[in-house]
């Protein structure tokens, strides 16, 4: 008897990752309570809507936290991200995968983009410390968009990010939006737009915004504000 074809593997993959605290051992809500997760829902659904999201085209998928907080040295949420990086690899094989963090979601994300399977790294209103490492970004592409009146986390240190990530051999870039706050609310249609214009084109699965391609190929001395767009000129 003719043996059933193999299912086909999944071309690449996207990870979201949830924003958090500083703090918190305890569990991340369930369901609708977690309300970072849901946050991140209108990402997912524009991005496999855009990528075909199936099991044969990208898949798109939620990493799960054991813990609310980065926690300090433990630094629970990187992780995680490690584990579900170590899943996709074992589901799928040697794949690329661009990750997409909001918060504390998109430090994990910077601090995991050495494992192999990472192309790139999207972070939304991302947490940057002066002190975390870039090495890991090296020959990975960095995208961060940071609304420029945000209160929980510095547009600033994302923009300082970028030119470190840039000496350590990253390409990258961060895209300022006006008039909107750390949880994306205000121009929330957009912030999910861009990303998933950003996530196709880091996948080769669409082209990318000309000014963010002319700001990942900048010099790796290049200065912070040559990386730094505006949305609102970003089309003009």
């Amino acid at each position: 008897m003719a043996q059933p074809p193999s299912a086909a593997r999944p071309s690449a993959a996207v990870l979201l990752l949830h924003g958090g605290a500083e703090t918190g051992l305890a569990a991340p809500l369930p369901g609708p309570l977690n309300l970072p997760g849901v946050r991140m829902r209108p990402f997912a659904r524009s991005i496999a809507g855009a990528t075909g999201g199936g099991a044969e085209d990208v898949l798109v998928r939620t990493a799960r936290y054991a813990h609310r907080g980065w926690n300090g040295l433990r630094e629970d949420p990187l992780h995680d991200t490690v584990r579900a990086l170590d899943a996709l690899r074992r589901e799928a094989g040697e794949i690329p995968v661009v990750l997409v963090g909001h918060s504390m979601g998109a430090r994990a994300a910077l601090r995991a983009a050495g494992h192999p399977l990472v192309r790139g790294v999207v972070g939304l209103a991302p947490w940057c410390p002066a002190g975390d490492p870039v090495d890991q970004l090296a020959g990975r592409d960095v995208v961060l968009l940071h609304s420029t009146r945000d209160r929980i986390t510095s547009p600033r240190a994302s923009q300082h990010l970028t030119a470190r990530a840039r000496l350590a051999g990253a390409r990258s870039c961060l895209v300022a939006i006006r008039r909107s706050d750390h949880a994306m609310v205000r121009r929330a249609g957009e912030w999910h737009a861009l990303t998933t214009r950003i996530v196709t084109g880091l996948l080769d699965l669409g082209p990318l915004p000309a000014p963010v391609v002319t700001a990942l190929g900048l010099p790796p001395d290049a200065p912070a504000v040559d990386g730094t767009l505006d949305l609102d000129l970003l089309e003009a």
